[in-house]
């Protein structure tokens, strides 16, 4: 069985395959040019979030470290001490008093400073408390934290406790003497009035693990010379 068209037909046909090659290519560049579009000169999003209303009322003290940064401009970003007059050294605008200033004033004062140098600065400053961790932790010493971070936080940041240490009893220790404070859970470091230059110290168990070793080994000892006496007084 054999088809046949009309002419007319056949010469429709012939027409129709130009144009649909056409259609076709319009198709594909239309979408190789999409992806194209998405990336160009996207607007920048990754810019450094504003301090949350607790870290800007925060007052400044001697041995708090800040972390400034400074949008687009590096080199006057990064961590700088204040010192224990209470002064903090930043390139270009010198030797600032800072004690007793709020975060929020001196980002303020940062940012009219910076303004001679170049248009609209954006600055961020929070603070970091240096303080020690102390006593049954597997890594003691002094470390940088956020104030953010809770008591249990800064603890795992110094290895956690040792096998030996009560996390029941956690002391803060400020200048040497004890500070009665609330170590409620989830509760932070600047909620719990934490500052720079604190030690946090983690007691020891009254009965830890090496304890019933040890007094396990005393036992021995003792029952070997039990048995000692007792074979020569024989």
């Amino acid at each position: 069985m054999s088809l046949s068209l009309p002419l007319g037909s056949v010469g429709v046909i012939r027409g129709y395959f130009p144009a649909m090659r056409h259609s076709l290519l319009v198709f594909g560049l239309v979408l190789s040019a999409a992806p194209l579009a998405g990336q160009q000169n996207p607007a920048p999003t990754n810019r450094p979030a504003l301090l949350s209303a607790p870290a800007s009322n925060y007052t400044l003290r001697p041995g708090d470290v800040l972390r400034v940064d400074v949008w687009g401009q590096e080199q006057f970003s990064g961590q700088f001490i204040v010192d224990e007059t209470g002064h903090l050294q930043y390139p270009v605008l010198g030797d600032i008093q800072v004690s007793n200033l709020t975060v929020a004033e001196l980002r303020e004062r940062m940012r009219q400073g910076l303004e001679q140098i170049f248009k609209s600065p954006f600055v961020t400053v929070a603070p970091l408390f240096r303080m020690a961790v102390l006593g049954e932790v597997r890594q003691p010493g002094l470390y940088t934290v956020d104030p953010t971070l809770s008591v249990l936080d800064v603890v795992a940041m110094a290895g956690g406790p040792s096998s030996s240490g009560n996390m029941n009893k956690i002391r803060l220790l400020r200048a040497g003497q004890e500070q009665q404070l609330s170590f409620g859970q989830g509760r932070s470091l600047q909620e719990m009035g934490v500052r720079s230059g604190d030690q946090i110290v983690v007691a020891r168990k009254s009965f830890s693990r090496e304890d019933v070793g040890l007094v396990l080994s005393l036992v021995q000892v003792a029952l070997s010379v039990a048995i000692l006496i007792n074979t020569v007084g024989k």
